[in-house]
């Protein structure tokens, strides 16, 4: 692939799990414990105030997005002082039906549409170690809408539901990641595809993974000297390049190992080892243990 991004979200493999209403109205607060998958949310009408453990207070409005890349704990409340009310994310997950906070009779004053879902991936510390704890987007008329249709998508259980809710949650993590896409992400792909000289390189780097790629090459492609290449990448990449190079082709080796997407020798050229024994030695080195037990015991899990 030549786009990085779509790469590694199709190699972590976002399924969505769950998606409800949520409104309150007069005074409430709520207290929710870590969850550790990725969450989301869009503020249909009113407003309330977040408190994301990591992440500043923000106050939510209607048209507001936000995306918590592994949710950790947070509070969320309304405006009157409120004692909040705690609640384990792991009890509430399979509730269907619309989760209303404080008053319960009469019309709601805060309402949103909230959900969950899950990476398939092992390696989902990829992303998510390069991402802020909160990602709150204002003004985006695109998320709100595909917030709604995975929810209706989610409540119908049409049939092929299931695909159409993935491609939506994967739509939906583009445009959430292409919001920090830059000077606002962490060290990572990320921040390196919003150095357009670096994004170049990067590219080079997902379109042929398995071509021996050298500093010099991809310094040209970048249009910077060797030195100021290496050091540019590695401050805002997070690694070096040619170790960004490594850890790719190891991750794209864990993948196919995992899908037993062919024998090792065939996996080896995939990812730019010349032999089966050179892959295997590179793989326990990065790993910690041989292909094929890291195999045996990704299909046993």
């Amino acid at each position: 692939m030549l786009d990085p991004l779509s790469d590694l979200i199709a190699l972590l493999r976002p399924r969505t799990v769950f998606a409800k209403g949520i409104s309150g109205a007069g005074a409430w607060a709520a207290r929710y414990g870590d969850f550790g998958h990725p969450g989301f949310c869009t503020v249909i009408e009113g407003r309330c105030q977040l408190a994301v453990d990591g992440a500043a207070a923000v106050t939510l409005e209607a048209g507001d997005f936000v995306f918590l890349p592994a949710t950790p704990g947070f509070s969320m409340s309304g405006f009157e002082p409120a004692e909040p009310v705690f609640i384990d994310p792991h009890d509430t997950a399979g509730v269907a039906q619309e989760v209303r906070h404080g008053r319960q009779e009469g019309d709601a004053e805060v309402r949103m549409l909230g959900g969950y879902f899950v990476f398939e991936s092992p390696d989902a510390a990829l992303l998510v170690a390069q991402l802020p704890a909160l990602i709150h987007l204002r003004g985006d008329e695109r998320l709100p809408t595909i917030v709604r249709l995975v929810r209706e998508e989610a409540g119908d259980a049409r049939p092929g539901c299931d695909l159409i809710l993935s491609r939506l949650v994967e739509v939906l993590i583009v445009e959430a990641l292409r919001s920090i896409e830059g000077g606002d992400a962490r060290p990572g792909m990320l921040r390196g595809l919003g150095d357009p000289r670096l994004a170049a390189a990067i590219r080079l780097i997902h379109g042929a993974p398995a071509h021996p790629w050298t500093v010099a090459e991809l310094a040209k492609e970048a249009a910077l000297s060797r030195s100021a290449f290496f050091d540019r990448f590695s401050r805002t990449v997070g690694v070096p390049p040619m170790e960004y190079l490594h850890g790719w082709r190891m991750t794209i080796a864990k993948d196919l190992l995992r899908r037993k997407a062919g024998g090792l020798a065939e996996i080896a050229d995939r990812v730019g080892y010349g032999s089966a024994s050179a892959f295997s030695t590179a793989f326990s080195r990065y790993v910690g243990v041989p292909p094929k037990r890291y195999a045996l015991a990704a299909s046993a899990a």
